[in-house]
């Protein structure tokens, strides 16, 4: 009785990517406690994604677009509004199933601010959902057949990327800065920002470790409105670690980390003066980790006294193809004309959108922006802080050779290093390193054995096949086919003809017996 020897193989496969489109669009009311707007100076927003849901072939995605506006009042004072515009929305995903995983990004496209008048805005977003959604599954194949007889067996060694975690966590770093002594203290936070830089992670026995830095940027009032508003950056460094059991030193990982809460506080200090900044910022992780697995596969078979007739199928796995961090710089002067004379650029923040993904004969070529803010001191007291955004293209590309059309392959943007420096007039040069995560799986497919039912051996079958037979070795032979078709073992070919190895070329001359 012949019985097939399975093994499991954890896998992702990427069961579809869909991208969809929304726009947004409401106005809002100067709430009556805040005075009036007279000039727009600034604005920024992101998507806040609070729940997917995959009831069937459809994904429901339910968040808000949250906005941050800095104003002008009358007067030249600054003062900053927020609020959000919540969305649900439906996206058709062919194939999606219940117990899918979907991925949400997201991009804005763009955010347009608008006066209606001096208490009410109209806010109109771009918004790209992107979904992607895996299905992670058991791949059952069989590497080996027990069997009580002779039975001849075809294996290939492949090396997978068997899927070993599939997780999301969060990391959160909390840190009290205190403005400079040379500063005046704080009233009122009128903008402001927090950033990620530099982030690493890596697998650790038990854990996942990260490490970076938080930028952090503010705008506050001082001195009763009697003093130029006041800038205030600084970084801070991070390190530590998400507990995660089924993690391992030497699994391969692709972790994607994003701010998705951070919040500021102005506090007073030991002695009472608002010179104290709360920071807490919360970051998700989604985290893939993979382990290269060799797995053996068994191509066919046959027995020598019995017939043993296999059911042969396709089975496709995921190899490992590009795994890198690719880097690009860029350096460009950016003029600032047609604004008032610009005195100082007190802060610089940005956003890497990759648009085009091109796979080629020699690797995963990727172009994209850098889309550049600026913020600004003027020489005019009417209009002191200034704001501008520019765009700067970019190139990356991850070599590789091979990659095929049907690759699938994960891209994860970022930006480290970024300055923007007067460089005299109105020119500033703004410096900065794009870098790119990117991790490329290859599908590979083979045939293996699904089951095999046993016959009683065909004499009639067997009567044909020559005892012995000297035999010259045709084109795309290999030793398999020739026992197989001979009704005898490779091994015993290599004994008889005193071969070393199973490599034969055309025109070599066997010597071949039946084995019975």
């Amino acid at each position: 009785m012949m019985e097939l020897l399975k093994k499991h193989i954890h896998m992702n496969r990427r069961r579809g990517n869909v991208t969809s489109q929304m726009t947004l669009d409401d106005d809002f009311n100067v709430p009556d406690s805040m005075d009036d707007v007279e000039e727009l100076i600034m604005e920024n927003g992101e998507v806040k994604i609070e729940s997917v849901k995959n009831p069937g072939e459809k994904a429901e995605i339910s968040g808000k677009l949250e906005f941050r506006i800095l104003y002008r009042r009358p007067g030249g004072e600054l003062t900053a509004l927020a609020g959000s515009i919540p969305f649900t929305e439906t996206v058709h995903m062919p194939g999606l199933a219940e117990n899918d995983y979907v991925q949400a990004g997201w991009e804005l496209d763009d955010l347009n601010v608008s006066l209606i008048n001096s208490r009410k805005l109209n806010v109109k977003a771009l918004v790209t959902l992107e979904l992607k959604a895996d299905e992670i599954r058991d791949m059952e194949t069989a590497s080996d057949v027990k069997f009580d007889g002779e039975v001849e067996v075809l294996k290939k060694t492949l090396t997978v990327a068997a899927i070993a975690v599939r997780r999301r966590d969060t990391f959160r770093v909390r840190e009290v800065l205190t403005i400079p002594g040379n500063d005046p203290d704080a009233e009122t936070l009128l903008w402001q920002d927090m950033r990620l830089q530099d982030v690493e992670t890596k697998p650790l026995d038990g854990k996942i470790h990260i490490s970076g830095d938080l930028l952090v940027f503010a705008v506050y009032s001082a001195g009763g409105g009697q003093m130029p508003v006041q800038c205030f950056e600084e970084t801070v460094p991070f390190s530590g670690n998400v507990e995660l059991t089924e993690s391992a030193e030497d699994m391969i990982p692709f972790i994607t980390v994003k701010l998705v809460h951070r919040d500021m506080e102005l506090q007073p200090d030991s002695d009472g003066e608002m010179r104290e900044i709360s920071v807490d910022a919360v970051m998700e992780l989604d985290i893939r980790l993979y382990e290269e697995e060799q797995v053996e596969l068994l191509g066919d078979l046959y027995a020598l006294d019995r017939e043993a007739v296999p059911e042969t199928g396709t089975v496709c796995f995921d190899t490992l193809a590009v795994r890198n961090q690719v880097k690009t710089k860029i350096q460009e002067k950016v003029q600032l004309t047609g604004r008032q004379r610009i005195l100082q650029v007190c802060h610089s923040d940005g956003d890497v959108k990759i648009d085009e993904v091109q796979i080629k004969e020699d690797g995963i070529h990727m172009d994209g922006v850098l889309e550049i803010r600026l913020l600004y001191l003027t020489a005019d007291d009417q209009a002191p802080v200034g704001a501008a955004s520019e765009v700067l293209p970019f190139h990356l590309m991850a070599a590789a050779d091979g990659l095929t059309q049907d690759v699938v392959y994960e891209i994860e943007p970022g930006i480290s290093g970024l300055t923007a420096v007067m460089a005299g007039g109105d020119a500033v040069e703004v410096k900065a390193q794009i870098t790119a995560d990117v991790l490329v799986l290859k599908p590979v497919c083979e045939q293996t054995v699904l089951s095999v039912a046993e016959e009683p051996l065909d004499t009639e079958r067997l009567k044909k096949i020559p005892g012995i037979i000297g035999y010259v070795v045709k084109p795309g032979d290999s030793l398999w086919k020739i026992a197989r078709m001979f009704h005898t073992s490779v091994e015993r070919i290599m004994e008889l003809n005193h071969l070393s190895d199973s490599t034969i070329r055309p025109g070599d001359r066997l010597i071949l017996v039946k084995t019975v």
